[in-house]
């Protein structure tokens, strides 16, 4: 199983041919590759595994799913805190 995270394209350009993104998450911009999603436009989501865009997200999807993960990660906090994997 994989985990997408949406993020929010912030510039669209090319490398070498290949269509390129940098992609905001909550405040950390990462280099994306959009090539499987030509139709992704600067400020829409897109659905990101392992640095490809899988889809573009509506905003209500994109909100929807932060919210879900945020309160996942409010969740594992509030119930193992800071505890190391073991």
């Amino acid at each position: 199983m994989c985990l997408g995270i949406p993020g929010k394209v912030m510039e669209i350009y090319e490398t070498d041919g290949i269509l390129m993104s940098k992609v905001d998450f909550d405040g950390v911009v990462q280099e994306v590759c959009i090539a499987t999603t030509p139709e992704a436009k600067v400020g829409q989501y897109v659905l990101v595994h392992a640095g490809f865009a899988l889809n573009v997200l509506s905003d209500q999807e994109a909100t929807e799913t932060l919210t879900i993960l945020k309160d996942l990660e409010k969740f594992n906090q509030d119930h193992y805190g800071d505890q190391e994997k073991e």
